[in-house]
């Protein structure tokens, strides 16, 4: 290959420039990038960026020196519009053409919106820094979405002095993903922190001074956030023949055509180790599958099949919340270490006759590091939690 062409420069983009370099590649390398900053990292948005306690400047995932001795053709702040498989061509926003003998697609991913103007979103670094600069002593906030996103957001917002509303359509936040009875444990975090949260309702629309529910109540507001999910960036690809859908679906390689690969929140690829297909959304997934794309993408021969333990982690008041697996679809969970009282505990998730997941809150790394082995080498269920220790949550 003369030409490789990355679409996509956040850490997925980054993780697959900086692995071809490292992997011997010198032929011409293109990374593409929509926004006009060089690649940072998103996690911080939510988090020490919208309180305050970091710089933009701090989330650069390199700096410029180092981005220069990648010997990149460095195209930011232009958006890839279109795609021609058979030509092996990437058109750009700017009218430009750019060849390519190996593709790389890490577009990511876009919130959902509803109805109406004037609300925040939260993905991109202007993103954070206008709803930052809103952020004060007795303003008043509604996050619509009870997500790991709008809980971070409404948990900074709290800490703040804002008065927080968070809206969530669902009886219990984030119960599909991870159980019932530990989204109500993270469910009174908020309420314990002054927020009011409030369950079961459907925003319909953003309006001048708040948000419309489906019943038509007006919850008043001078600050909106919209975090009801994200969209996958694949309307680009729309004429090129690629299969999408809820990403740009990949085999266990990560292929997705010949000498196109995905990586990052754009990519649906079949995961060998828990038999599905999944997309991921989640920074560590991003960097680990933008390196596994780009290795098969070089050396096709020695290709491997790219089958993580996903890992994420949120931050939430004092609680720190994180996870290994797949947890969603799951039959049972159960607590295997701490107490859900007190917010620090370990529990597992079976799906099927497999261990497939475990979530901690408050415990410390080590707490959680030998369930993730577990899940690796694809323990039972059995195995991992002896019987008469699971709690069902069906």
């Amino acid at each position: 290959m003369k030409r490789v062409v990355v679409v996509g420069a956040s850490a997925a983009g980054l993780a697959a420039v900086e692995t071809l370099r490292r992997e011997g590649y010198d032929g011409t390398l293109t990374l593409v990038g929509d926004e006009p900053h060089a690649p940072y990292d998103r996690p911080p948005l939510s988090k020490q960026l919208l309180a305050g306690e970091w710089s933009p400047d701090r989330l650069a995932l390199r700096h410029s020196a180092d981005l220069d001795t990648l010997d990149l053709d460095l195209r930011l702040g232009v958006a890839a519009t279109g795609l021609d498989v058979p030509g092996r061509t990437v058109r750009l926003a700017d009218g430009a053409t750019v060849p390519y003998d190996g593709l790389v697609v890490a577009t990511g991913v876009r919130p959902r919106r509803l109805p109406g103007e004037g609300a925040h979103v939260l993905r991109t670094l202007d993103d954070a820094v206008a709803l930052r600069d809103r952020l004060e002593p007795g303003v008043r906030v509604v996050v619509v979405g009870a997500g790991f996103l709008g809980a971070e957001a409404a948990a900074v917002a709290s800490r703040l002095g804002a008065e927080v509303t968070l809206l969530e359509p669902a009886p219990v936040p984030l119960a599909h993903a991870i159980g019932d009875e530990i989204g109500q444990v993270l469910s009174r975090a908020h309420l314990d922190h002054g927020v009011n949260l409030r369950t079961g309702v459907t925003v319909t629309a953003v309006t001048e001074d708040g948000v419309r529910l489906a019943d038509g109540e007006h919850v008043d507001a001078d600050e909106v956030l919209v975090a009801i999910g994200s969209l996958p960036n694949t309307e680009w690809l729309a004429d090129s023949g690629l299969s999408t859908g809820d990403g740009l679906n990949c085999d266990e390689y990560c292929e997705a055509a010949q000498h196109v690969y995905a990586a990052g929140d754009v990519a649906r690829w079949y995961n060998p180790l828990f038999g599905v297909p999944m997309r991921i959304e989640h920074r560590t997934n991003a960097a680990e599958q933008g390196m596994a794309a780009a290795r098969n993408l070089l050396r096709p021969e020695a290709r491997k099949p790219f089958a993580p333990v996903p890992y994420f982690w949120s931050d939430q008041y004092d609680m720190k919340i994180q996870a290994y697996g797949y947890l969603r679809g799951h039959d049972e969970v159960a607590v295997v270490d701490g107490d859900l009282e007190t917010r620090r505990f370990v529990a597992a998730y079976r799906t099927g006759d497999r261990l497939t997941g475990t979530l901690a809150v408050g415990m410390p790394p080590k707490a959680i590091r030998s369930w993730r082995q577990a899940i690796a080498t694809g323990a039972t269920w059995r195995e991992a939690v002896p019987p008469g220790d699971t709690g069902d949550d069906r």
